[in-house]
């Protein structure tokens, strides 16, 4: 299995480029890592310590902020070395200020792996929910750098739960400890022979706890919501759009927030044709259009957490297709939550409709259904929205856990 994966590993590196004819995505992910050791050689000081920490896209992101701002505070006389693999997350991210570098993560060849650890020498690293890179990790191993799984979740299809997994166990024993969301995922690696475990939790929920001390208002939400009952539709989807859309053409009394995953004008333009209503957007609205607007767009990035503060129902994209976004955000404010049908793989979301504070919907018909409830019913809304909240407020603390386990390795 291993002579494959190089095999496979470095065909891909080779086959890459090409497919940047095709995709704009792809396009942004092979050029990317074009300049990931240029970036590193530039700006890697060797007479500094970095740690090191590895997020696939922007959620990972959310759920490793917590664990770099507290490093950072505790031990500022470190650097921050942050990767990402996807595009949608970097290009958002890469001029955070948290971390002192951030770039792509070269592709997992024997070559890249020791190149990028030789320049980082890293002496810490963290893997954030998964993201198992089997070159990187057995060379991590053989330098005895304390690596560290946080926010880790598993489930039994996983190849390292599978007969034939022994490629990918193996990859397993880099990592020091792993820190995971769920009692299942630790039970899963016990079946495996893997002891070293903790519950901790998710740390995006001390991300987003945070949120409601750091919040500042924003007027033209205020002005635009002029005291009328308002849902919010946060990172939706076109297959979102085509369960809501009917409810807001022919709602009364209402507005309406979007903040569209995908913002290329295009998409703005396809989904404006779709609605009925009075519609402004983020990026050209005027003072005078604010108030007697239906719906609102948000047509950037980076101003959706705060939005939810405003929201009396948040319907969160994603559950219509295989990534329902995060849905803690809203729940922080004390907002009652909708969310489609496919949210299993999301231990948080889970837990909020076991709870009953996350309602569930298959299709327009129970979504007219539910939002007529939740409007009417005022009492039972904010009853919801309490339980969110309260739920938020209970699993926080997962980046104290780590923090304190880690004060051994440094």
């Amino acid at each position: 299995m291993s002579f494959l994966y190089q095999i496979g590993i470095q065909l891909t590196s080779i086959l890459l480029p090409f497919s940047t004819f095709f995709s704009p995505k792809m396009k942004l992910f092979v050029n990317g890592r074009k300049r990931s050791f240029q970036i590193l050689e530039q700006k890697i000081e060797s007479s500094k310590r970095h740690i090191w920490m590895h997020v696939a896209s922007l959620g990972e992101y959310e759920q490793g902020l917590p664990i770099m701002e507290a490093f950072k505070k505790k031990h500022p006389e470190y650097k921050i070395v942050l990767t990402f693999f996807s595009p949608s997350g970097y290009e958002i991210r890469k001029n955070n200020t948290v971390a002192d570098i951030t770039l792509y993560l070269p592709l997992d060849t024997q070559t890249n792996v020791k190149r990028f650890l030789d320049l980082i020498n890293p002496e810490m690293v963290f893997f954030i929910k998964y993201e198992f890179w089997p070159n990187y990790l057995n060379e991590l191993k053989k330098r005895n750098i304390p690596t560290y799984l946080i926010s880790g979740i598993f489930r039994e299809k996983q190849l390292f739960f599978k007969p034939y997994g022994s490629f990918y166990r193996n990859a397993l024993k880099t990592f020091s400890h792993f820190f995971v969301q769920n009692e299942s995922s630790k039970q899963l690696l016990a079946s495996i022979g893997f002891t070293n475990v903790t519950v901790h939790g998710d740390t995006r929920f001390d991300r987003v706890a945070q949120i409601v001390e750091r919040t500042q208002p924003l007027d033209y939400i205020e002005k635009f919501k002029n005291n009328t009952t308002t849902i919010v539709i946060g990172s939706s989807w076109i297959d979102d759009e085509e369960v809501y859309s009917p409810y807001l053409n022919n709602s009364e009394n209402l507005k309406w927030i979007i903040a569209p995953h995908n913002i290329k004008e295009d998409e703005m333009s396809r989904l404006i044709s779709k609605i009925n209503k009075k519609v402004i957007r983020f990026t050209t609205y005027t003072e005078n259009e604010l108030a007697n607007a239906d719906v609102f767009i948000i047509d950037t990035i980076g101003i959706l957490t705060q939005i939810y503060a405003y929201a009396d129902i948040a319907y969160v994209g994603g559950g219509f297709r295989t990534g329902l976004h995060n849905i803690l955000e809203p729940a922080t404010y004390g907002t009652a939550v909708v969310i489609g049908p496919k949210y299993t793989k999301f231990q948080e979301a889970k837990d909020l409709v076991d709870l009953g504070s996350c309602l569930v919907v298959n299709n327009t018909e129970e979504l007219t259904s539910t939002f007529d409830h939740l409007i009417e019913n005022e009492s039972n809304r904010n009853e919801l929205g309490k339980k969110n909240r309260e739920f938020v407020l209970q699993n926080k603390n997962a980046t104290k856990v780590v923090m304190d386990f880690i004060k051994s390795d440094l």
